[in-house]
């Protein structure tokens, strides 16, 4: 995953205990990330920092409900996410469906070249995030955490709170909405 090394060890103690440099580090290592996953929900990069400050608010709340260690980046995402979907409430913004699902997981399999090796083969990085940005809210969400931040499907499913299923559905359709809307670009 690229959000966290195997070896890069967070110093999750301190953070526990309330010491700000740990927590300072901690800011510091997933700042960039968050802003890049939260830009792409919301479109709007002022909002982005407000939810990033948000989402480490929350985070010095409640680390201690975190229940492994190893979790923390989706767990961190997890509260990023909820952050994102309590504005939209807030303005009243028409919510996505979350059953947006199918039980065939053969959909999942696919020729079809993902969104990052569209952007290394082509060399067009604006025709990507035209793509990218074309897509549905759930649709870009996943391409986002699973291409970009190389979480894992069983990661993306707890960030988001659905089933393995889902997110492998949504990751097909979201593969087949990004390839149609960049071939027509």
């Amino acid at each position: 995953m690229l959000v966290l090394e195997e070896t890069e060890l967070l110093p999750l103690i301190g953070a526990r205990a309330g010491d700000p440099e740990a927590w300072r580090t901690l800011f510091e290592r997933f700042r960039l990330p968050l802003f890049s996953y939260l830009t792409q929900l919301t479109g709007d990069q002022e909002a982005s920092l407000d939810l990033i400050q948000e989402t480490f608010l929350s985070a010095t709340r409640f680390i201690t409900t975190l229940r492994s260690d190893d979790k923390f980046a989706g767990w961190l995402f997890g509260i990023a996410r909820q952050k994102v979907i309590q504005t939209w409430r807030k303005k009243r913004l028409p919510m996505i469906s979350l059953d947006e699902t199918t039980q065939d997981e053969s959909l999942f399999e696919s020729s079809t070249p993902s969104p990052s090796e569209f952007l290394i083969l082509e060399e067009n990085e604006n025709n990507f995030w035209d793509a990218l940005n074309g897509l549905s809210v759930v649709h870009k969400e996943v391409i986002v955490l699973f291409f970009l931040e190389e979480f894992s499907l069983e990661e993306i499913a707890e960030i988001t709170g659905t089933s393995v299923g889902t997110t492998k559905s949504r990751l097909f359709y979201a593969r087949k909405n990004f390839k149609e809307f960049y071939e027509k670009h």
